[in-house]
């Protein structure tokens, strides 16, 4: 029998990606440098969460997350889950397709494609 980690309420349980020690210009980070917001992808959401339609969150879906309000989640050795509230999720990252693409771009040029002259 296997265990697993359902959050509740308006919660969702995150991996943590691995922490970078060294920022992108080479600037070496103390091990307890405090950085304010960190990314991880969401490996389950609570049942409340997923029929919310405010919080167009999805398993797998990576996203920024403020961890002050985190719990960390004792469960795997690595120590890389936590169960965060929704409140603390800031950004999710999607991935636009190519028709969202143009179809974005056409508006911001003002260019309504389905007013044929």
């Amino acid at each position: 029998m296997s265990e697993f980690v359902e959050p509740l309420g308006m919660s969702v349980l995150i991996r943590k990606d691995e922490s970078r020690q060294t920022t992108r210009g080479g600037i070496v980070l103390p091990d307890d440098a405090e950085i304010p917001t960190i990314t991880g992808r969401i490996v389950e959401i609570s049942v409340q969460v997923s029929r919310d339609e405010d919080y167009p969150l999805r398993k797998y879906d990576k996203v920024l997350f403020n961890p002050q309000n985190a719990i960390p989640v004792d469960f795997e050795s690595d120590n890389l889950l936590y169960v965060v509230p929704v409140d603390d999720i800031v950004a999710v990252f999607r991935r636009a397709t190519p028709n969202e693409l143009v179809s974005d771009a056409d508006e911001i040029d003002g260019v309504d494609e389905s007013s044929e002259d």
